[in-house]
Formats: structure tokens, sequence, C-alpha cells
């Protein structure tokens, strides 16, 4: 590949990884930050509403969040970036279940932004990463003119 080619590969998966992202966020705002309670600065989405079922509903909101998993393994995360995401979201699941206090717990932990958070943590320092370093082919051919100056000189003061 030419570096056109490698330039265009990585624009490609930058721009993947972007529309994961704006995708996430938006699946994020629904399940966790889009309702607000009136007179309050409190946001909630469906994940804390549908938590208000017992047991039933914190599972469900397990299951939505699989998602925002899936994601960050088709984007790439690495194994302990994943596993962080597995605890936040069981977190979430078993904190929720706890009587009275669970819906409350839904309303603040909000798992799936903390997630997305992660993920594009994860990505922006993964695209800030240097490219691999070319062959430096400047230098070797400075080395090679180099040693036969030095070669050239060195021949006829031996045979002299």
């Amino acid at each position: 590949m030419d570096n056109g080619e490698t330039a265009t590969g990585s624009s490609d998966l930058e721009s993947r990884q972007r529309a994961t992202l704006a995708r996430l966020d938006r699946f994020s705002r629904i399940t966790d930050t889009a309702f607000r309670i009136p007179f309050t600065g409190i946001r909630l989405g469906l994940d804390p509403i549908i938590g208000l079922v017992p047991v039933i509903g914190d599972i469900i909101g397990l299951v939505l969040s699989l998602y925002v998993l899936l994601e960050a393994h088709r984007a790439g995360a690495s194994k302990r970036i994943k596993a962080h995401m597995v605890k936040n979201m069981l977190i979430e699941t078993f904190g929720g279940m706890v009587p009275v206090v669970g819906d409350a717990f839904d309303i603040v932990y909000k798992a799936n932004t903390r997630n997305t958070r992660i993920l594009r943590e994860y990505l922006e320092k993964e695209l800030q990463t240097p490219p691999a370093p070319s062959f430096p082919w400047k230098q070797l051919v400075f080395l090679i003119v180099l040693l036969a100056i030095t070669t050239g000189l060195i021949i006829p003061l031996l045979s002299g």
C-alpha cells in the first residue's frame, strides 16, 4: 500500500469509528437522558423507566446495554475496555434490582452513557497513535554515499 491508500484506510476507519460513536450517543441519550423531570436537573431515559418493572425491567435494561458492548467489540475495543463495560452493566443491573433504592440508582448510574464515554476515550486515544514509521530511505542513502566516499579516500592511501 502506498501512503495515499494508508491515509484513506485510516480516514475510513476514523469515519466508521465516529459513526459508531454517534450511534452510541443517540442510544445512550434515549436509554439514559431522554427526558427531564420538570423543575429539576434530573434527566432519565427509557432504561430507568423500564427498570420500574421489578427484576424483569432490569434484565431488559441489561439486554439493551449489550448493544453498546457489541458496538465496542465491532470497533475493536480491547478486552480490558470490554470488561470494564461489562462491570458497569452488571453494577447498574444489580443496583437497579434493589427494591425502592434501585430505581433511583438506575437514574443516577447511567451505564450506557458511561460505556459510551469509555469507548470514546479509547478510540480517541487509538486515533492519536502515531502511524508506524516508514523505512528510513534518506538515512540509508546517506550512509551508502558516506561509505562510498570513505572507501574512495582510503583505497588510494593504502595502495600508494
